[in-house]
């Protein structure tokens, strides 16, 4: 077992991590159309070139990751050679440009495209560790938990408090640039813990010679995999949704963006707090069950959402919160099933590539982050959105059919994919003990 020491230091890398994502996930897209200066439309050409070559270059990282040989193993040295280029990334892609129109969109590309890349150079790594630092079953399932609990603290930290920041720093384009120079100087410390206060304990005799093909071949014989990734895919189109329309929906159809910093942190702190009962949850119901009664509770959240007056506050923040807690056990425990998906595989086919199904994990993952962003943004132009300025009857209501109707939908999906997932806690056990068995799995002290 882990002691609580080594569960916190992976978890803080996470936290970090979080300060990139969500500034990016909630504010991003805002910050386009009402900072940086260019029109719905064109932010959604810019969100799904950026995502998809981030997501194409997700399989990239992992072969390497899997292939490399070092002293601290094969993904902590991302952990300590990539956080500084990821810093300077996200400062840059938050910054307004003294450029043309042209000018500024080329730079919406360039560094968006580049952010995606390099911060995939840093979390498929991290993601990977969770398959190598312990091959327990539940213990996987509370690592991930205290992972969840970190990364959500830090998005609470974003969401609650970088319009404050903004505004203490100058507001409008310096205020971002700065806030996002904080949050990278916080995000690299965060990342080198982790880096130091972790070890790689799971190791394969099968690695040594990864080639290409070795890699179609786990995911190709892996059908508990494909579930994950559906449910990753369904679980961060839902999230996606509700999070980039929420600025919108609290400027324009609740009439109060000083509330959007407060939603955030209301919603992700309930959302944080319901993390304690998942480990119960996955202990009484599995890992697949779990997720089914999140759906289940997204689905109330959603229709009380959408059948929520504007004007009503308190529900409006009742049934935002629903939703997030809805959210929390699929964005907890996929991430604790892919290290089992890796053994089943494993088992089948005589390979080991950790980073490698952490890299698909994270190709679906981003692929949902690039048709929701851009889903949002092309929405906003179809239903008539224009920014800062008044909106029309139908504008209003596209952006609250995004803030809970189109999770609904996704939920629904969502729910009917975790009846495919059947690698539950006694077949893992029995997976692991075969590849120890055959040799083909060794845990360090």
């Amino acid at each position: 077992m882990l002691t609580i020491d080594q569960r916190l230091s992976y978890g803080l890398g996470d936290f970090g991590i979080n300060l990139y994502f969500m500034s990016v996930m909630s504010y991003l897209l805002f910050f386009y159309t009402e900072v940086y200066g260019i029109s719905a439309s064109v932010a959604a050409g810019v969100f799904f070139v950026a995502r998809l070559v981030d997501a194409i270059s997700d399989p990239l990282m992992g072969y390497l990751a899997d292939r490399t040989r070092s002293r601290w193993g094969r993904f902590r040295p991302y952990l300590f050679w990539g956080p500084i280029p990821l810093a300077l990334i996200t400062v840059a892609t938050f910054t307004v440009p003294d450029f043309d129109e042209f000018g500024k969109v080329l730079w919406a590309y360039l560094t968006y495209t580049a952010f995606g890349i390099i911060y995939t150079v840093v979390t498929i790594p991290y993601a990977g560790m969770t398959s190598v630092l312990t091959d327990n079953h539940q213990e996987r399932a509370t690592l991930s938990t205290v992972r969840m609990a970190c990364a959500f603290s830090g998005g609470i930290l974003v969401s609650t408090f970088l319009p404050s920041f903004v505004e203490w720093f100058g507001g409008n384009a310096r205020g971002y640039q700065n806030t996002m120079s904080l949050f990278a100087v916080v995000a690299t410390l965060l990342l080198w813990i982790t880096f130091a206060r972790t070890r790689e304990r799971i190791s394969a005799q099968t690695l040594k010679n990864l080639r290409i093909t070795d890699s179609v071949r786990v995911i190709g014989r892996n059908p508990p995999l494909g579930v994950v990734m559906l449910l990753f895919t369904f679980g961060m189109l839902a999230f996606t949704f509700r999070q980039a329309a929420a600025p919108y929906h609290f400027t324009y159809n609740v009439q109060r963006p000083d509330l959007i910093g407060d939603y955030f942190g209301v919603t992700l702190g309930v959302m944080t707090l319901s993390l304690v009962v998942i480990p119960y949850l996955t202990r009484r119901f599995d890992k697949a069950g779990a997720i089914r009664i999140g759906a289940m509770v997204a689905l109330v959240g959603g229709c009380g959402f959408y059948l929520t007056p504007p004007d009503d506050i308190f529900w409006t923040f009742v049934w935002g919160s629903v939703l997030a807690v809805g959210g929390a056990p699929v964005a907890v425990l996929c991430w604790a099933m892919i290290p089992d998906t890796i053994e089943y595989a494993q088992l089948r086919t005589g390979i080991r590539a950790d980073g490698v199904v952490f890299a698909t994990a994270s190709f679906f993952q981003k692929l949902a982050k690039a048709i929701g962003g851009a889903g949002v943004a092309a929405l906003l132009a179809w239903f008539g959105y224009v920014a800062n300025q008044p909106q029309t009857v139908e504008a209003k209501e596209g952006i609250l059919l995004m803030m809970s109707v189109c999770p609904l939908v996704v939920n629904v999906l969502l729910f009917l994919v975790s009846f495919f997932y059947r690698l539950d806690s006694r077949a893992h056990a029995e997976i692991v003990a075969a590849l120890k068995a055959k040799n083909h799995l060794s845990v360090d002290p």
